[in-house]
């Protein structure tokens, strides 16, 4: 499940959990959140690599959908099989009030950094701005669970058609890391506070 710590943030309780990287992690570790927990938002903070053109490095990305593109069927209807990993959030109550500026996108994940020779076949056929490991499987395990989603990605490093900026040079991933964390962790409380507003009003 990795490592976890607890603290108040803006009078709400708020579990910190890091369950390492990838789909079978992401999936293995919100799962196990929510059943001890059982919090009212699953919230995930991180980093995605963006499609050079389609993106700009430093981005805020807010997820409105998720899509895993790296199953492939070949017994049955393939389609089918990618319709039924994608998850529709509802970030409805994020309006117009965001604490950061954000483009609302729908996020492609796969085990596997993004390769340049996917990006026609990915832009294209779903539109894809940007990638990441774990944001389909995180949202999935939410929404079976009922239990509202926030992911938040940060475009950390982008890739065209012929290499990846990082894929050679990791200090560059590591600087955009901290490039987009930085604001992302430093604006949780508002993105908390707005929530716990929105779940106010919706109550009366």
């Amino acid at each position: 499940m990795g490592i976890f710590f607890e603290m108040e943030i803006e009078g709400i309780r708020a579990i910190f959990v890091h369950g390492g990287w990838g789909k079978i992690s992401a999936a293995a570790s919100a799962q196990y959140a929510l059943d001890r927990w059982r919090p009212h938002l699953l919230v995930n903070l991180g980093t995605c690599g963006g499609i050079a053109g389609q993106v700009q490095k430093g981005e805020i990305l807010l997820a409105e959908q998720t899509l895993v593109y790296d199953i492939c069927e070949r017994m049955g209807d393939p389609q089918a099989a990618l319709d039924f990993y994608t998850t529709a959030l509802d970030v409805g109550w994020v309006g117009e009030q965001a604490p950061l500026p954000v483009r609302r996108v729908c996020l492609l994940s796969a085990d596997h950094d993004l390769d340049p020779c996917e990006i026609p076949a990915l832009r294209d056929r779903f539109g894809a701005v940007a990638v990441d490991w774990e944001s389909g499987a995180i949202a999935w395990v939410a929404a079976r669970n009922d239990c509202p989603c926030l992911i938040l990605r940060g475009v950390s490093d982008v890739v065209d058609e012929h290499q990846g900026e990082a894929y050679a040079a990791f200090e560059v991933f590591q600087q955009g890391v901290e490039r987009v964390m930085r604001p992302l962790l430093a604006t949780l409380p508002a993105w908390l506070s707005l929530w716990a507003e929105q779940r106010l009003k919706d109550s009366h």
